[in-house]
């Protein structure tokens, strides 16, 4: 995803689905990382990893080691980075992984808030926005709630790699 695209990747989404990842997207940024937390406090054990057997925390090193020994305002301004797709080194390391271990950071995050993660502001009330994007979520069924999460979740993060362009847009079949 480049820098500033504010794009929804639909494939696989129903038309309900892309409802409720435009929703997120109309948030601002704390509220996106306010509603990732409240959705992996009410369903983070039935949702994330999304596919255990599909993600590896050992391909996230920064994002799951060296992030945790970050300051708490270093944390936030991380997950701020990634969340507005910026070109730092962090948001670099979560654009590089597949949604599924992109997902698998969010749940570890989510996890160790307020122990060795950034916790939300003492007091804390989300608005109607985040209740409602939540309530959305809370909705759809499991497969609806992963392909939201895994777009979402791939909506975020930098990387300068560019998809390959297709067949249609080339004119050329692929070849060996």
């Amino acid at each position: 995803m480049i820098a500033g695209e504010n794009t929804i990747k639909s494939q696989a989404l129903s038309e309900e689905t892309q409802k409720v990842v435009g929703g997120f997207e109309a948030l601002n940024t704390d509220a996106k990382l306010a509603l990732l937390y409240f959705i992996y406090e009410k369903m983070g054990d039935s949702i994330t990893p999304a596919a255990p057997t599909a993600t590896d925390p050992g391909l996230a090193p920064k994002l799951l080691g060296d992030f945790y020994e970050l300051s708490n305002d270093e944390q936030l301004a991380v997950m701020r980075q990634i969340v507005n797709r910026e070109d730092t080194e962090y948001s670099r390391a979560y654009g590089a992984l597949k949604e599924n271990n992109q997902l698998m950071v969010w749940y570890a995050w989510a996890q160790a808030m307020g122990e060795t993660v950034v916790d939300l502001p003492q007091g804390y009330q989300p608005t109607k926005a985040i209740d409602d994007a939540l309530s959305q979520i809370e909705k759809l069924e499991f497969e609806g709630q992963i392909s939201v999460l895994r777009t979402v979740a791939a909506n975020m993060g930098y990387s300068d790699v560019k998809p390959i362009p297709s067949q249609a847009e080339t004119g050329k079949t692929p070849s060996l």
